[in-house]
């Protein structure tokens, strides 16, 4: 019988949640004073009519090892060395939340993943093998980010019409540089696009739960490489 997987994405605005087998994700915001002892609490609470074996988290920020190496901005403090299978009461793999709507967003080949929100996150998969990528804080152009144009933060000065070329052109260039076959574009800010590069699709929201869902996945389970678990 197949192992059910509670899937928790925790974002600096608001953690969602859904379980296999469950429609309606759950979500709770979350801000500054969230700490992973108050996610986990809240967690067990909200889902303790769902059953689960194990679960996946999408975390925002740096994930080696299934171990989260920096805090969150706009979050509270202690989520490097929690443990985290103890905070939930079950097994637990931790994923950068960019990889895991990548892995969910996946569909064979060469595919680049990035997502408009807040900041920027990255991930490419290559022929099933997650490259987890920080191209937010690599230099752009003027001494700026990458972030620092495609994020929020590029959006409130260039403003939408400047925005949407500046996103054109970016992605376009990193398909080029990468070799990508097809760039998949998630986050809360795709929603502001008028039109999409060539070989562009967007992503979903809800393929960071499929994403959870496929890090235990029986074919995956066994190959941890395969998705960065």
């Amino acid at each position: 019988m197949a192992q059910k997987v509670l899937v928790v994405d925790v974002g600096g605005t608001h953690s969602k949640m859904l379980a296999t087998g469950q429609r309606t994700p759950r979500k709770i915001a979350s801000g500054q004073n969230m700490t992973p002892r108050l996610m986990c609490n809240w967690v067990k609470k909200a889902a303790s009519d769902w059953q689960y074996d194990v679960a996946a988290i999408g975390y925002p920020g740096t994930v080696v090892h299934g171990k989260p190496v920096h805090e969150p901005y706009n979050m509270g403090g202690g989520w490097v060395g929690f443990d985290y299978a103890k905070g939930l009461g079950c097994p637990v793999r931790v994923i950068n939340d960019a990889a895991m709507q990548a892995i969910g967003s996946y569909q064979g080949g060469r595919m680049l993943f990035l997502g408009l929100g807040t900041g920027l996150g990255s991930a490419m998969i290559v022929d099933g093998i997650l490259a987890p990528m920080e191209l937010a804080h690599l230099p752009y152009k003027k001494g700026k980010t990458y972030e620092d144009y495609l994020g929020l933060r590029g959006l409130k000065r260039m403003g939408k019409k400047k925005w949407r070329r500046c996103v054109a052109r970016i992605v376009e260039e990193l398909q080029t540089a990468l070799e990508a076959d097809y760039v998949v574009l998630g986050g809360g800010n795709v929603k502001k696009l008028k039109t999409l590069p060539a070989k562009t699709r967007l992503g979903a929201n809800e393929n960071a739960f499929v994403g959870g869902y496929r890090l235990w996945s029986e074919k995956q389970g066994t190959a941890t490489n395969a998705f960065g678990a």
